[in-house]
């Protein structure tokens, strides 16, 4: 019985395993989403069922890490000081089973060190940056265009970023400590308990 016409079945997490493995043996480049398509064994209209394009794959479920880092950030108790808040909210959401395939590390590796993808990493890294800033306003009752929560987002993403390069670049660093002490600079920039 022909199976024409039925979509084959398939994840987002094979999808990624398989685009992973073909990214590390001929580098993302030379990697086409036919590529990709034919390793996991669908075609490439199924595949863009799951991802727009080949940068979004680095990325995984991005959309969905971020309504979890909004969870994160509304179940901080009020009652810590914003800073406090922010940090320890971007701590929870850089953590990663040490099982994940592919590797937290081989993906920030493809998402910080590859060319092609930094036009659709700034994408990325602003609706991370608004997520942020949408706390900080709703904590202080602001908009989210203010000075103070974007500069909160932006200064928030440069402090992390730091700590992942600090992190790609020494094998034996632990992301947790490089984030800790990364982000404890925000108190610099935000001071005082939320209104």
């Amino acid at each position: 019985m022909s199976s024409r016409g039925r979509p084959v079945a398939t994840s987002h997490a094979e999808i990624e395993r398989v685009a992973f493995r073909l990214f590390a043996e001929r580098g993302f480049d030379d990697v086409t989403m036919a590529d990709i398509a034919a390793g996991v064994g669908v075609g490439r209209r199924t595949l863009f069922r799951y991802f727009e394009s080949k940068n979004d794959i680095p990325w995984g479920q991005f959309d969905r890490t971020l309504d979890g880092f909004r969870a994160i950030l509304a179940e901080m108790p009020r009652e810590l000081p914003l800073h406090v808040a922010v940090h320890r909210a971007v701590q929870r959401f850089n953590e990663f089973p040490p099982d994940a395939r592919p590797s937290h590390r081989e993906r920030m590796r493809l998402i910080l060190e590859t060319p092609a993808l930094q036009a659709h990493s700034v994408l990325r890294y602003a609706a991370w940056r608004a997520v942020i800033a949408e706390h900080v306003a709703a904590s202080l009752g602001r908009s989210p265009d203010d000075l103070l929560p974007r500069t909160v987002g932006n200064v928030s993403l440069a402090l992390a970023l730091s700590a992942y390069e600090g992190w790609l670049a020494d094998p034996d660093a632990d992301l947790a400590v490089l984030l800790d002490d990364a982000m404890s600079g925000l108190r610099d920039y935000v001071a005082g308990p939320r209104a």
